[in-house]
């Protein structure tokens, strides 16, 4: 095998052949039923005759739909399909569709998920029983299904691997919780909405072919699409999504949208998702009617964009708009206005009888998109709620009792019924990448999803990123931007502190990391309320260098090498097999504590080996003012560090962190308040009272009424990162902070005003700079413009990977080259619309590795953050 298929494949292939008189019996029945009977008559036949012959106390097969197709859950990539078992007549009523199995895979009990009952299987041989049920809840809707089968191909990984994302643990006590009535989402309707029965299971159509997965057969009842045509439930070939294969975007005043049917699809209905009632969402109401009472009821917060009535009416119509939208910025009484946009095209979604998905980088967004909806019912799904808590909430969108999800990254899986709008916010924060495999994006698995469940799916930010322009390029999503005259009215004042008139006034601006134009701001916005410092590297001082030559100063430390415990000679004297040790406690012959610690401290211990090898050359830091600097790589203290260049004793800070910045604050404004906010304790929220607030990207806490001004520092640390996307980063987050700021507030950013990315922040014009970002990028060869995989493992490893692949034609091989310790890493560049065939190519290959048991492990990453 060179690919893992997605055909369902028997058990018996891993279990012990039977004996030669067991086989030729079990051929010949299986022989006399395939002359008499049809495939499907076949299984049910053979599963009729084990009945028979079934000794007492043997397991039998249920009399309906005895198959049961299963997804085990292994790593393996030669495994990732489903498998098929009998379901006992002990287990047939809890053995639904989506729910946890236990089941013998490979001669060990496995977990794993219950796709589908069927009534017979394709495999001619013995089949193994279902284990048990571990819970009949099912956790597993055939929507989340088809999307983890989608991202996996995408993403050249499992279906286990992105079900283990998708699907929280278990948590027992709360699956045998009462259920909460479901709710509408009209509070002065409420009432309790008495629970649907579970639906029975179907059996599925059997077309006498191979069998498709079951997240990509046809419904019952409607004839399968050509592999060429359009589909509504596959998922999107690559390029569908970016390059402009659905459809023309119309013009940009408009939204991307596609009519949806009102009624749920057969796919989207299940035990727990009958209807708008079960899900918590309103009635049904005419079309035209549901978008005009949407756009006067909800908008307000759409007002400054010219095409926010026209998205509203969409969504509420039960329509599904694309568009990737660019937030107004500015920070009033009522605090940032992207929450309340959020919430009221949720509520608009709602308003049509479908659900919401809202995804957003970390907890102190999730509050602030709470914040804004309100009673409207809605559960926040975070990391710091606990493991039964987080399930409690995840069952409640599985079981229809609330219509809008709001979490960080593993929200994007939610199981809300109906889907009809997905949101992801702020997509260029790198928390939206996940970090274990297949190591996919938010974005692009919120896209897939509205793609499968006809959803609309707002792609926001005060900035733009790469990837969602591209989106807006190829049409498949519109632009939503405000009107330039509310953009004006409310974006800061931006004055750059490397200006020639500054330097002209201030002759020692250019070499001060706090200019006076700096100063200034900050004198002036501590008379109106609190300021923004933000810094963007967190601790005291991270890096130091000599005094004198002003080299980098690193650790020179031999770290002691520790010998093998059962090397020879590393036994201390008088131990061993048979050795009597007098003196120790717990030993035969010791004489107690005190004599046993005296004469364990006479016998002569064996000393750590003699250090060899390379010093450790890691950075040394600072912890703080008046503490001995250590190194960062081995925790070595450094007191007697010396320059091996000129002999000095001395250091300076090549790089002044967050709380040294405080510190330094805190002596010129020593009537003002600092507060830090960072990486030791990030803060939320502060009041509008004047204050210094000091913070790292991505931890501003939110104030009262906005910033009085703001000051962005060392911006070449953020320009001058050895990463793609250093540029678009810095801008990112730079226009977070500002837009923090009351409208017409004050910014200073220390960085040349002749850069791009300092140029669009001037300008207010993240859509320009993103546009010009794509093009270099497809000038250049990068993503989005291309696909981009990395393989990195130990070298060996990752020739082999690259020679059993059977790339596309035109595909594009560098490296490979070292990297961290003993790997290497090599990078495969396709165009994109030929990404599909690069993941089935890697996958493939690792699924031919891992059958032949290969030690060492190749990392499969399709286009990943950091490439350089």
């Amino acid at each position: 095998m060179t690919e893992p298929t997605r055909a369902p494949h028997p058990q018996e292939a891993l279990l012990p052949a039977p004996p030669a008189a067991a086989r030729r019996s079990s051929e010949r029945a299986r022989g006399a039923t395939a002359r008499g009977q049809g495939a499907g008559a076949r299984g049910r036949g053979a599963a009729g005759q084990a009945r028979a012959g079934a000794s007492k106390g043997a397991r039998e097969a249920a009399q309906n739909l005895p198959v049961a197709r299963v997804v085990v859950d292994t790593p393996l990539p030669h495994l990732d399909r489903p498998f098929d078992y009998l379901v006992p007549t002990t287990l047939d009523a809890e053995a639904v569709p989506g729910c946890r199995v236990r089941v013998r895979f490979a001669g060990q009990l496995a977990d794993g998920y219950l796709l589908e009952r069927l009534p017979a299987s394709e495999h001619e041989g013995r089949l193994s029983f279902l284990e048990r049920v571990i819970s009949p809840e099912p956790v597993l809707t055939p929507d989340i299904a088809r999307l983890a089968r989608a991202v996996a191909d995408r993403y050249a990984g499992t279906m286990s691997d992105v079900l283990r994302l998708a699907v929280p643990p278990r948590h027992a006590r709360v699956e045998g919780e009462a259920r909460t009535p479901a709710r509408r989402a009209d509070s002065s309707r409420d009432g309790d909405v008495p629970a649907a029965a579970p639906e029975p299971v179907r059996a599925t159509t059997d077309t006498g072919g191979p069998r498709a997965h079951p997240a990509e057969a046809a419904e019952p009842g409607q004839e399968a699409p050509p592999e060429d045509a359009p589909s509504h439930d596959a998922a999107p070939e690559d390029g569908a999504l970016e390059d402009g294969a659905l459809e023309d975007t119309a013009h940009a005043a408009t939204v991307r949208e596609e009519t949806t049917p009102h009624q749920p699809t057969p796919h989207q209905t299940g035990p727990h998702q009958t209807g708008p009632h079960q899900t918590g969402l309103h009635e049904a109401v005419p079309h035209e009617e549901a978008g005009r009472r949407a756009a006067r009821a909800y908008g307000d917060a759409w007002r400054a964009y010219p095409a926010g009535a026209s998205f509203l009416e969409a969504l509420a119509e039960g329509r599904a708009p694309r568009a990737v939208w660019t937030a107004l910025p500015g920070t009033d009484a009522d605090g940032p206005s992207w929450p309340r946009a959020i919430a009221a095209a949720a509520r608009a979604t709602l308003d049509g009888g479908r659900g919401v998905v809202v995804v957003v980088p970390d907890g102190k967004d999730v509050a602030l998109v709470t914040a804004a909806l309100g009673e409207t019912p809605h559960v926040a799904i975070t990391a710091d709620l606990g493991p039964a808590e987080r399930y409690r909430r995840w069952l409640k969108a599985l079981r229809g009792e609330i219509g809008i999800v709001v979490g960080n990254r593993p929200a994007a899986y939610a199981p809300v019924a109906r889907l009809g709008l997905a949101v992801v916010w702020d997509d260029g924060d790198d928390l939206h990448a996940e970090r274990h495999a297949p190591y996919p994006h938010a974005r692009e698995v919120l896209g897939l999803r509205a793609h499968q469940a006809g959803a609309g799916l707002l792609v926001g930010g005060y900035a733009r990123t790469a990837e969602a322009t591209a989106l807006v390029e190829t049409g498949w999503a519109a632009p939503l931007v405000p009107d330039r005259a509310a953009v004006r009215a409310r974006a800061p004042r931006v004055r750059p502190a490397g200006d020639d008139a500054e330097l002209a006034r201030d002759q020692a601006a250019r070499a001060a990391r706090l200019p006076s134009l700096a100063w200034r701001a900050l004198r002036e916005g501590l008379e109106h309320g609190p300021v923004l410092v933000q810094v963007p590297r967190r601790g005291y001082l991270p890096a130091l260098a000599c005094r004198h030559c002003r080299a980098p100063a690193r650790c020179s430390g031999l770290p002691p090498a520790r010998p093998a415990p059962d090397a020879p000679g590393n036994a201390t004297p008088g131990s061993g097999p048979g050795v009597h040790q007098p003196g120790v406690p717990g030993v035969p012959g010791g004489t107690g504590q005190a004599g046993g610690r005296a004469r364990l401290l006479a016998e002569p211990v064996s000393a750590p080996s003699p250090a060899t090898g390379p010093v450790c050359s890691g950075p040394l830091a600072l912890r703080g003012g008046h503490a001995v600097p250590y190194c960062r790589w081995c925790g070595r203290i450094a007191g007697d560090w010396r320059c091996p260049s000129c002999g000095g004793t001395g250091v300076r800070a090549v790089i002044v962190g967050a709380r040294r910045t405080a510190e330094e604050l805190g002596r010129a404004f020593p009537s003002v308040a600092v507060r830090t906010s960072g990486r030791d304790g990030v803060l939320a929220t502060v009041s509008g009272a004047p204050a210094l607030v000091v913070a790292t990207p991505g931890a501003e806490p939110v104030p009262d009424g906005g910033y009085a001004a703001a000051v962005l520092l060392d911006g070449w640390a953020l320009l001058g990162r050895p990463d793609l996307r250093a540029s678009e980063e810095a801008l990112r987050r730079w226009t977070n902070a500002a837009a923090l700021l009351r409208p017409a507030g004050e910014l200073v950013v220390l960085a040349d005003a002749a850069v791009p990315a300092v140029q669009a922040l001037l300008r207010w014009d993240p859509v320009t700079f993103a546009e010009r970002e794509l093009d270099e990028r497809a000038e250049l060869g990068f993503p989005p413009a291309v696909r981009m995989a990395t393989l990195t493992g130990p070298a060996a490893a990752v020739r082999e990977t690259l020679a059993d692949a059977g790339l596309p034609p035109g595909a594009q091989v560098l490296g490979p080259v070292p990297v961290e310790g003993e790997l290497e890493r090599a990078m495969v560049r396709v165009p994109r619309h030929l990404g599909s065939a690069l993941a089935r190519a890697l996958k493939g290959a690792s699924g031919v590795r891992s059958a032949r048991k290969a030690p060492d492990v190749v990392r499969v990453n399709i286009d990943p953050l950091d490439l350089i």
